[in-house]
């Protein structure tokens, strides 16, 4: 998903730069890594993220554990074979987990650069690194869109 919103906004930022110097003055930019590091949801979805992340590491944790205290090759090998399938449905769930948190973090900043957007009249706003001059930062007005929640 990220991929393909870099290569939309390059091709639109491709032909902003073409066209008319009318146009130019429309357009905004925003350091999407900024806002996210300011902004309090972002920071608790990645903690909640983590969090899990390190769930799926002390599971790994304690198998070996347990691995190591079995004794016949036959209860390690059936052992493995359980502990495979149960860590496949962890990670699973973690992945889905992390998609639905970063998707919801986009969202709204999404959403709150679209209010920016259109109250600072501007015809797209980009990410920063495909603006090479001009335009106008409004990653601070997202920011504070954020944090006010209106």
């Amino acid at each position: 998903m990220k991929l393909k919103f870099k290569i939309i906004t390059l091709v639109i930022a491709i032909a902003a730069t073409i066209s008319s110097k009318v146009y130019a003055e429309g357009v905004g930019f925003i350091d999407y890594k900024k806002v996210q590091d300011n902004f309090a949801f972002a920071k608790a979805a990645a903690k909640e993220v983590d969090n899990k992340g390190l769930e799926l590491q002390q599971f790994l944790v304690d198998k070996e554990k347990q691995y190591k205290s079995l004794e016949t090759p036959l209860k390690k090998q059936n052992f493995e074979e359980k502990t495979k399938k149960e860590f496949e449905a962890k990670q699973s769930a973690y992945l889905t987990f992390k998609l639905k948190k970063e998707e919801e973090v986009y969202n709204k900043i999404q959403a709150a650069t679209k209010q920016v957007l259109i109250e600072q009249k501007l015809d797209a706003i980009f990410d920063y690194r495909v603006i090479f001059v001009g335009g106008l930062d409004v990653t601070d007005l997202v920011i504070s869109k954020l944090k006010t929640g209106k």
